[in-house]
């Protein structure tokens, strides 16, 4: 057992360096080497899995992960591949935090970066269209969609997002759920061990008065309050990486200042050549944000911290809890019918996250074209991100 454990967290490092492309990618790559040549779980046990860490909050790829090594080997094994998984790529990201101000000011480095921003908005738009593609089936995902669209783009207010997210997950479970399935509710609810469905409220009530503790405390430091801010952005995240932008977008950009367009859409591009989770690119902006406050390196270091474990900890604790009773909990309806308004909402943020991207441009429209291109690109070949944005570097290198 013991050997075949160590096997498991050899093929988690190997994984974590050549897992590129996101969550959709990463289920792909699982299939194969994690089901199919190594058999550590079925592929139903892999897609139960899947689906369960779209229906909680927090990163996807890394909750998919986890419960792998959780039905391998339990609780120890889960921990330790959650910090092989998450530690490479969250280490570059604070290094190119703290190396980006000696940087920012070169003008090769400026020049280069005025080429990879734009092709980040455009796997913005691309993450978009996936997404709305994806889950807009119905009339009522369509118009929440919209309707959280036009609300975070008139509100740009962080502590709108959960209030959608809420709305959303409400108004289609109550629309979506028929009749029958409401007469059949008593016999499921008998069927699910009610202790197991009160400790999971439990958590999330958990979640949410230690948040509310936390922000309270919060004006005395500010990487105590940028610990809040990542822990709330942690609980709210449906989806993964790619509903990560807009919120972080809408509150560290637009609403608190904490950095600028140019600084975020680096860090993102950044995130985008790399293997690993997307949920790393937190370890940028908390790095950036201590930094533009005049905290220094030591500082940026520990706003790095901050960052990856806030915005982790809500997601990991949850498929830790979850896992052992998923069974029980997807014969909820309402539960499997909230999903669709919460991913209906989400699109709607991206759309709105897109938009604000693109306002820095102006009349740039070299801008614009690379944008498009990369778009286009995602859309019509099987180009992955990173090498798109290793066009976007040579790019700006030679011209």
């Amino acid at each position: 057992m013991k050997n075949r454990h160590l096997l498991f967290l050899r093929d988690v490092l190997i994984y974590t360096f050549t897992a590129f492309g996101g969550p959709q990618a990463h289920i792909a790559v699982l299939l194969r080497e994690f089901v199919e040549k190594r058999h550590y779980i079925t592929e139903d046990e892999l897609m139960e899995l899947n689906a369960l860490s779209q229906v909680l909050p927090g990163p996807s790829s890394t909750q998919t992960l986890v419960g792998i090594a959780w039905k391998v080997g339990g609780l120890k094994l889960a921990l330790i591949t959650f910090l092989i998984w998450i530690l490479p790529s969250a280490a570059i990201m604070a290094m190119a935090a703290i190396s980006y101000k000696m940087f920012a000011n070169h003008a090769q480095f400026a020049h280069i970066i005025s080429y990879i921003q734009p092709m980040a908005v455009g796997i913005v738009a691309y993450a978009t269209y996936s997404f709305a593609h994806r889950f807009l089936k119905t009339r009522v995902s369509t118009m929440l969609a919209i309707a959280s669209f036009i609300a975070t783009l008139i509100l740009q207010n962080a502590y709108a997002f959960p209030l959608l997210v809420l709305l959303g997950g409400i108004i289609s479970s109550a629309m979506e759920t028929q009749p029958q399935e409401n007469e059949l509710r008593v016999k499921l609810y008998s069927n699910v061990n009610p202790n197991k469905v009160a400790y999971f409220i439990g958590i999330l009530l958990f979640f949410a008065a230690l948040g509310a503790i936390i922000n309270q405390t919060s004006p005395f430091s500010l990487p105590i309050r940028l610990f809040e801010n990542f822990y709330r952005n942690g609980i709210l995240i449906f989806g993964g990486g790619q509903v990560m932008v807009p919120l972080m977008y809408t509150e560290f950009v637009e609403v608190k200042h904490y950095l600028s367009n140019s600084e975020f859409l680096s860090g993102y591009a950044l995130q985008q050549a790399l293997p690993g989770p997307t949920f790393s690119f937190t370890s940028f902006l908390g790095g950036i944000t201590l930094g533009n406050k005049g905290y220094g390196i030591g500082g940026q270091i520990i706003g790095s911290i901050v960052a990856v474990i806030g915005v982790n900890t809500p997601g990991l604790i949850l498929i830790l809890f979850i896992v052992p009773f998923w069974e029980d909990l997807k014969k909820i309806t309402r539960i499997k019918n909230s999903l669709s308004g919460i991913s209906a909402v989400a699109v709607g943020f991206m759309a709105t996250a897109f938009i604000l991207l693109v306002r820095p441009f102006g009349g740039n429209w070299i801008a614009y074209g690379l944008m498009a291109g990369t778009f286009l690109l995602l859309h019509f070949t099987k180009i992955k991100t990173p090498v798109i944005i290793i066009i976007g570097v040579l790019l700006g290198i030679f011209f």
